[in-house]
C-alpha cells in the first residue's frame, strides 16, 4: 500500500476504481475517495490559528473535536473568492501515525454527486512537464466529456504535516517576557 505521509519524491499514488464524492473549486471538478469521507456539513465558526500557511484556515470544533481546516481553492493556488452558501466542508478521515485515524476538514465550493469510476474511466496523471505540481494528484476520470481531477487527501494532509514542521524547527523559540 502506497503511504503518502513517507512516499518518496517520485512515488505517487494512483487511483483505484471505486466511488468518488465529486466536489467543485471554481469551475473544476475533484473526486474525493468516498471512502475517506465521514460527512460534509455546511460553513461554520472558524478559529483562526496563528502563523499557519494562507491555506489553512483554522480548526473548528466539531461535536468536541478541534478539526484542521484547509480551503482547497487556496491549497491549489486557485483564485480565492468570497464564501457563498453552497461552500461546505467535507470531513475527512485519514491516516494518521501508528494506525491511528484521524479528522481532516476541506472547504469546496460545492458538492456535485457520487460518481462510480471504473479502471477504465480513470486514466494517469498526465505528465505536465514538471511544470505544475502534480503531487495531490492520483488520477484523472472521464465521464461523458466531462474530466474530474482525482485527488489524494491523504497526501495533501501530509505535505501540511511537514510544511508545519518545518517551519516550527526554523522559528525562533518563543520567549515569555513576564
Amino acid at each position: 500500500m502506497n503511504d503518502p505521509a513517507h512516499a518518496t519524491p517520485g512515488s505517487h499514488t494512483i487511483a483505484q476504481p471505486g466511488k468518488y464524492l465529486v466536489v467543485t473549486l471554481g469551475s473544476e471538478s475533484y473526486g474525493i475517495p468516498v471512502l475517506k469521507v465521514r460527512e460534509i456539513i455546511r460553513l461554520c465558526p472558524i478559529t483562526p490559528v496563528a502563523t499557519m500557511p494562507e491555506h489553512v484556515r483554522g480548526v473548528i470544533n466539531l461535536r468536541g473535536k478541534i478539526i484542521p481546516l484547509v480551503d482547497l481553492r487556496t491549497r491549489f493556488g486557485l483564485p480565492v473568492e468570497v464564501d457563498h452558501d453552497r461552500n461546505c466542508i467535507v470531513v475527512a478521515q485519514l491516516a494518521g501515525s501508528a494506525g491511528a485515524s484521524r479528522l481532516y476538514g476541506v472547504i469546496v465550493d460545492g458538492v456535485e454527486e457520487v460518481a462510480s469510476f471504473i479502471a477504465d474511466d480513470i486514466e494517469p496523471t498526465p505528465d505536465f512537464g514538471g511544470a505544475i505540481d502534480v503531487r495531490f494528484i492520483t488520477g484523472m476520470a472521464k465521464s461523458d466529456s466531462l474530466v474530474t481531477t482525482l485527488i489524494d487527501l491523504d497526501r495533501i494532509a501530509a505535505a501540511d504535516m511537514a510544511t508545519a514542521a518545518t517551519e516550527t524547527l526554523a522559528s525562533p523559540p518563543v520567549v515569555s517576557t513576564r
